[in-house]
């Protein structure tokens, strides 16, 4: 059986109604616009209401994207959720395809941290390039305000919640021109939302842990040096798969996470300004969201046309990052 290609034909997003700004935030936690601004390039972020759940917002973006991709939610094979806080710790996708009507579809949940929609966009060409699915949806999305520290001003400031997704599709050309993925458990510890439990005794003998999970903990520093070398290496590693060069893409789109990584990648790749697509100021660090989010701006603006050719990478915990070499459109 040949092997089909993918084209990404659809994009779509969501994020919550509530913006904080950074001199709002000032009234929570002790910072300024000003601090805040020159350490991340982020202004505000987008916060879910009590009442806003993950399933919802993916959902938003996922209306949008299958509508853009000019298919209806059962022509769906398969939904991948990239997520990290998923409303229910078994997972949310399956409510996704429920809400969304996608009756013929098989749903699941992914998580690589803020890699997971870089993750999600090869798992997802595998199936079709297998010849096994046609259609599938990728969404990636966060609720991080869920599990920031209020009280923690290296960490509160920096993430958002939104969700992003697109619609991945069997084509005659296959669009994902190169992609490399890698993980490093040994560097876990410097950015991590693990949970914490005090031992119960059930019987003599038998203890079991009750507990839950912590507020995310982060290694600021050792993150942006992870990020900034190891960043660049795997976009020419993915360069070198499509067999092009850094000169030949049209569009660097990297995880939404810090202004001076974003800016610090482009110079060591020698990618001009104009062509690096960010967003961080409005939205900050939406973990999963953030690329899927940027890139449906970027189309919508008339900035990604057709054909375009995208670099793209993800980066966090685990320590996790990739990067994947696209071609936007059919």
């Amino acid at each position: 059986m040949q092997n089909l290609g993918v084209a990404i034909t659809g994009s779509g997003s969501a994020v919550p109604a509530t913006s904080l700004h950074n001199q709002t935030l000032s009234e929570v936690v002790e910072t300024s616009d000003e601090w805040i601004a020159t350490r991340t390039g982020i202004r505000q972020r987008r916060l879910a209401l009590p009442s806003e759940s993950l399933s919802v917002l993916a959902t938003a973006a996922s209306s949008q994207a299958i509508a853009a991709s000019g298919i209806k939610p059962e022509d769906l094979d398969l939904i991948l959720l990239a997520t990290s806080t998923p409303d229910d710790l078994f997972g949310s996708a399956c409510q996704v395809q429920a809400q969304l009507g996608a009756t013929n579809a098989v749903a699941f949940d992914l998580t690589a941290a803020c890699s997971g929609f870089v993750f999600g966009l090869v798992t997802a060409a595998q199936y079709i390039r297998t010849g096994v699915y046609k259609n599938v949806l990728l969404i990636g999305a966060d609720i991080l305000s869920r599990w920031v520290d209020w009280e923690d001003r290296r960490t509160c400031v920096l993430f958002g919640d939104g969700a992003g997704a697109v619609v991945l599709q069997a084509d005659k050309s296959d669009r994902l021109l190169g992609f490399a993925l890698k993980s490093d458990g040994t560097q876990n510890h410097h950015l991590n939302l693990a949970y914490t439990g005090t031992s119960q005794e059930l019987l003599t003998g038998v203890n079991v842990t009750k507990g839950t999970y912590q507020p995310i903990t982060m290694n600021g520093k050792e993150v942006y040096r992870f990020a900034v070398q190891k960043v660049p290496e795997i976009i020419d590693k993915a360069l070198f798969q499509a067999n092009l060069s850094v000169d030949q893409i049209d569009w660097l789109l990297l995880h939404q996470a810090n202004q001076r990584i974003i800016d610090a990648v482009a110079q060591r790749l020698n990618v001009p300004e104009h062509k690096v697509i960010s967003n961080l100021a409005q939205y900050g660090n939406t973990s999963a969201a953030s690329i899927p989010l940027a890139l449906d701006e970027a189309v919508r603006e008339g900035k990604i046309k057709p054909n375009d050719i995208v670099a793209t990478s993800g980066f966090g915990a685990g320590l996790t990052w990739g990067a994947a070499i696209f071609q936007w459109g059919r």
